[in-house]
């Protein structure tokens, strides 16, 4: 069984306006939310195996303190383009290159994209009556018997999709 951990990156700053979209940091918020979230995933056993990242700024400084949190060498992050401005069908070409003997992959990237292939995985019509499907610094954790290269509408179960908002305090 393998397990795929989506997540968006944490609260941006909008403070700076002379910077572009990819180069916007994380905001207070941010900085607090990335930790919590990666003790979340360290304390559910969801030790990802690789993780790929969208390179802009603020996914890559939230993979970062997810990655220390979880005991993944930083080192080791495969930082991919292709994520940024990404659809659901460029994402599933991104976790069609996860090496075949990996389990357990941390995907982090933006909004839309991520949410569009959450939609393309568990096969729903549309996001749930909620704001947002995924806010930042939120994860979506789903198991699927599917190769990475296999991935297709509807071939994934989702497990749980967590909101720092909705972790106890503890996780600070």
């Amino acid at each position: 069984m393998r397990q795929l951990l989506i997540l968006r990156h944490a609260k941006s700053s909008h403070k700076d306006e002379s910077l572009g979209d990819y180069d916007r940091p994380l905001a207070g918020r941010g900085r607090r939310d990335s930790p919590r979230i990666g003790d979340w995933l360290a304390e559910q056993g969801l030790m990802p195996d690789y993780v790929v990242s969208s390179p802009a700024k603020r996914a890559r400084q939230t993979t970062r303190k997810v990655c220390k949190r979880v005991d993944f060498d930083r080192k080791q992050i495969t930082w991919d383009e292709r994520i940024f401005d990404a659809d659901s069908k460029t994402l599933i070409k991104v976790l069609a290159d996860v090496p075949k003997e990996v389990d357990t992959v941390l995907l982090v990237g933006h909004s839309h994209g991520l949410e569009s292939l959450i939609l393309y995985l568990s096969d729903w019509a549309d996001i749930p009556d909620e704001s947002k499907l995924l806010p930042t610094a939120a994860v979506a954790w789903f198991k699927t018997e599917k190769e990475w290269n296999k991935l297709g509408k509807g071939a994934a179960q989702l497990v749980s999709i967590t909101r720092p908002r909705n972790l106890p305090d503890s996780h600070s």
